[in-house]
Formats: C-alpha cells, structure tokens, sequence
C-alpha cells in the first residue's frame, strides 16, 4: 500500500514539474516581443493623428507581425473586432448552409454573396491592420487590399437590398440602373480611397477625407435607397414587419459608424490617452460590426419570407447578378 502511495506522489511530482515548464514552454513558441514605440520613432507613414505611442517596429519579421496579435499595441482592437466578426460570419454560413441550398437555388445567390462579401471586408481590414506596419510596401500593399474589400461588401450589400429588401414601387424607379450604377461606385470609392491613402504627403487632411468618403457616401446613399425606402413605407402605413427593425438599426449604426471614421474623436480631445483603448477608429469598426450583423440577419430573414415578392420581381436575375459580381471583384 505504501508503495502506492508513494507512485502516486512520484507522479503527482513530475506533473507538477511538468506544469512549471508550461511558461517556459510558451516562451519559447511566442517569445517576447519588441516595445511598442512612440509616434517619434517610426516614420510619417505609419503615424496616425493624436495616436502618440504604441507603435510597433517596422523591418521586423513576417512572425514578428503575425504575433503581435497577441500583443498590447495601438491597432490590437482594430484587428481583434474585425477577425472575431469574420469568424462569426463563418459560423453564420455554416448554420444557415444547413437548411438553405447556396448552390442550386439561385435566389439564394444573393445572400451567399453577401455573406462571402461581409467575410472578405472584415478579414482583409484584420490583415491591414495587423501586418500594414512592416514596411511602407506593406502599408500600402494591405490597405489597398482592405479598400478592395469594402468596394466588394458596397456592391455585395447593393445586391442583397436590391434583390432581397427592396419593395415593388422603388424596383420599378431604379431596376434598370441600380446594379451598374452600384458596380462603378464601388469602383469609384476604391479608387478613391487608395488614391487618398496614397498622396496623402502631398494633400491635407480635408482633401484625403474627401477623396475617401464622398464616394462612399454617393455609393452608401444608392446602395441602402431599398432599405430606407422599405423602413419608410413601413412606418407611415403603421409598420407591423418586425424585420424593418434590423433594417432600421442596420442603418442607424452604420451612421453612427460613419461619424466616427470621418471626425478622430475622443482622441483628438485627448492625445495620448486613447492610443491604445478609446480610438474612434475603434468605435467605427465596433459599430460597423454590428450593423454587419444586423443586415445579415435582416436579409435572412427576408430570403425566407419574402421569396414570393422577390421571384416575381427579378425572376432569374440571380444569374446575371451573380456574374455581375464576378466580372466586378476581377
């Protein structure tokens, strides 16, 4: 018996020898990462207005970059609100994929666009967020990237409100114009925005702002005309639709959103104290997020229950759509 026991201690004793090892071990697969720097030591195209410190090194490694998401910086938030929501979108795919056939049924077409467009903005603004400090090659390379994605999710979302939200009376005012005039003004927001990103040396701010959010503004305004159209109608006749209520809140947050990427509150109020915790950057990825998230499940909702309204509306135009898109992101 006492041999047992004995055993059982022994063992007892190298687990908690093994245990001890545990940071030594981590230590050793995610080693200990250079300072964050201030706003002096990087060069101009990395420096952000009223962010004065938290910046990481440039020149470091690829795995340097790539760790740093576990790291204590001033862009950790921008890159964690981004990538967990890319992940729930996934999740979201996976569930409704159960019950809704994305590859035979083409009313189903538009939704799976607008959910693959959803994933492709949030996952390649985390990319920019967290691998744009390597080098000014990497900076304009991966932000470049991250305007592709939103020029993707504006034309996506167009999609899905013109196919899914949109009521009789506003299809037949628009129906001939609206995806085309979608199409370019995606374009048009990506050109502008990397072309403001770009010069932005030789610009102020006013004009960079300019170039960055009048077309996506015009874009915004055309895109969500279906959405604001249905809340409206809805409202005045005394709305009884639970769905417009996503719809509305979809709207509301990405205007709130809005304001924050325009105007650089509170940190311009406070400098130095929001650098890594209170950007506005941060609020407009925050309620950007949601208003994501309030539009998917909006326009799930309304694949299930409206599909009489829209297959007498647009027919097969899934199809055309479908390839409209494709020929678009290429």
């Amino acid at each position: 018996m006492a041999t047992v026991v004995m055993e059982q201690i022994g063992r007892l004793f190298i687990n908690v020898q093994q245990l001890r090892q545990i940071p030594q071990l981590l230590e050793t697969a995610f080693p200990t990462l250079p300072c964050t720097v201030k706003v002096s030591d990087v060069p101009w195209v990395f420096r952000e207005r009223h962010i004065l410190t938290g910046y990481r090194q440039p020149d470091q490694s690829w795995r340097y970059y790539f760790l740093t998401l576990f790291q204590r910086h001033n862009e950790t938030l921008n890159v964690w609100s981004h990538l967990l929501a890319a992940f729930i979108i996934l999740v979201k795919w996976q569930e409704m994929s159960e019950t809704v056939d994305f590859l035979r049924d083409p009313h189903a077409q538009p939704l799976f666009i607008v959910l693959l467009a959803a994933f492709t903005y949030l996952s390649f603004s985390a990319l920019a967020h967290l691998l744009s400090a390597k080098s000014e090659l990497s900076y304009y390379t991966f932000y470049f990237l991250d305007y592709v994605g939103v020029a993707v999710y504006q034309y996506g979302s167009a999609l899905a409100h013109y196919y899914y939200a949109i009521e009789k009376e506003w299809h037949n005012r628009v129906q001939r114009l609206f995806l085309p005039t979608a199409a370019f003004l995606a374009w048009l927001t990506c050109f502008g925005c990397c072309y403001g990103k770009y010069a932005r040396a030789d610009m102020s701010k006013l004009a960079q702002k300019l170039l960055q959010v009048v077309p996506s503004a015009l874009a915004y305004c055309l895109d969500i005309s279906p959405v604001v159209h249905r809340v409206y109608r809805c409202y005045q006749d005394g709305c009884s639709d639970p769905v417009v209520a996503y719809h509305f809140y979809h709207v509301l947050f990405f205007l709130i959103g809005a304001y924050f990427f325009c105007c650089p509150h509170p940190e311009s109020l406070f400098p130095g104290r929001c650098d890594f915790i209170g950007q506005g950057h941060q609020f407009f990825h925050a309620f950007v997020v949601v208003c994501t998230l309030m539009q998917i499940e909006a326009l799930r909702t309304d694949f299930a229950e409206r599909r009489p309204l829209y297959e007498e509306l647009h027919g097969d135009l899934a199809h055309d759509a479908v390839a409209l898109f494709i020929v678009f992101s290429l």
